[in-house]
């Protein structure tokens, strides 16, 4: 009679907990399947109506982070199945690309959901030692940042295979940094208050290009087995390697998963190719979660969208929960990707390809108005002309990424 009172009261709030999360995992897995909509938009949004929601601040945060975490699983779906490029372009197409276009898109698919998946698994138990190291040189870091940025930024450019992508890269580098300076200040009206510049210059520097560029190719060819070529080895050693990247992307401010997984495979046999990238740049990307949690507790500081979100809801960082929430959801985001991921390229290779890349950049205009206005939509068209550009100089897009490193420089 006694018992039973109490296992009322305690099961009440896991059971409300355990709803958030969910919730947060189906957000996320919408926001990972829906070309150019970022987890970041989805809990700005989230963060924006957070009083209005039923429950506890720190169940919302919790549904925040459960988005942030499958959106980081599952957001290589739509890239590797839009935007694939003529057979003719592989050699300038994005890594994914290229395994896509040989017929591996499902192989592809694996290699993300191992990276994210062993990230999760290598970050939990670092994540405290990182921690404390960086928070003894994180006064340093951050005195000196305009010189890390800068380091950084050379780095990516004098590992370019040649002279003329060399400069190529400092072109696109300081192009997409005036571009930030000019734009990132800009607090424009739009129908949503959750808007910011963020949206409109990431989709027009790094999706646009890729879909106007891919709608005049093949589309997805016919895919071979999922057979994860890779060594199961080399797959642990390339995942590890991004992980511990994916601390610098939790604790540096302008330095993105694309930057993070580029200086990685400096650590990585070049003989792995695509695939080692693609490893490295997924467990970069879910690494850098768990990394800017601890970040935020340890410091104080969001270091990304979703955790600038939780930050608004003006909840108390309860890293149980957050931690708990964290590891939910990456076992639902490996089990949607490898569930979803190769329906998803099966559809798409059923469709007409022109009229899909028409319809996902008209999407992604959709979004630059939603979250920054008409103003939006323009620096989308600027961006989108940028971006067009480093394919065509030879260089990586990854210099693009001066649209945030430049004016943090600065």
């Amino acid at each position: 009679m006694v018992t039973v009172p109490r296992l009322a009261f305690t099961a009440e709030p896991t059971a409300v907990a355990l709803g958030f999360v969910l919730a947060g995992i189906t957000l996320g897995g919408v926001s990972g399947l829906v070309p150019g909509l970022h987890a970041n938009n989805m809990a700005l949004l989230l963060a924006s109506v957070a009083t209005a929601l039923p429950g506890p601040p720190r169940f919302v945060a919790a549904a925040m982070l459960a988005a942030g975490v499958v959106h980081t699983f599952l957001d290589v779906v739509p890239m590797l199945a839009l935007g694939v490029p003529d057979p003719a372009m592989a050699a300038s197409a994005l890594p994914g690309h290229r395994l896509v276009l040989q017929g591996r898109g499902h192989e592809a698919i694996r290699l993300s959901a191992l990276g994210s998946g062993l990230a999760v698994a290598f970050a939990v138990p670092l994540a405290v030692p990182i921690t404390r190291l960086m928070t003894a040189v994180y006064p340093t870091i951050t005195a000196h940042l305009s010189l890390v940025l800068v380091a950084v930024a050379a780095l990516l450019v004098l590992t370019e295979s040649h002279l003329g992508a060399m400069l190529g890269g400092v072109g696109c580098l300081l192009a997409s940094a005036a571009l930030g300076l000019v734009t990132l200040d800009l607090d424009p009206a739009a129908p949503l208050d959750a808007g910011g510049m963020l949206a409109p210059l990431f989709a027009g520097l790094f999706g646009a290009p890729v879909l106007v560029d891919a709608a005049f190719g093949g589309g997805v060819p016919p895919q071979d087995d999922a057979t994860v070529a890779l060594p199961r080895r080399d797959v642990g050693l390339v995942a590890g390697v991004g992980t511990l990247s994916g601390a610098l992307v939790g604790y540096l401010p302008g330095v993105s998963s694309a930057v993070a997984a580029t200086t990685a495979l400096l650590a990585v046999p070049g003989k792995l190719g695509a695939r080692g990238f693609l490893v490295a740049v997924s467990g970069v990307n879910t690494a850098n979660t768990i990394f800017a949690l601890f970040a935020l507790v340890a410091l104080g500081h969001p270091r990304t969208g979703v955790l600038v979100a939780v930050d608004r809801t003006g909840a108390p960082v309860d890293l149980p929960l957050l931690l708990s929430t964290t590891g939910i959801a990456a076992c639902a985001g490996f089990l949607l990707v490898l569930s979803l991921g190769d329906r998803y390229l099966t559809l798409v290779r059923g469709l007409d390809y022109r009229w899909l890349s028409l319809v996902v950049l008209s999407l992604l205009v959709g979004i630059a108005y939603l979250f920054a206005g008409g103003v939006g939509v323009l620096v989308f068209l600027v961006a989108g002309l940028l971006g067009l550009l480093p394919p065509r100089l030879g260089t990586r897009r990854v210099h693009l990424m001066g649209v945030l490193m430049g004016p943090l420089a600065i």
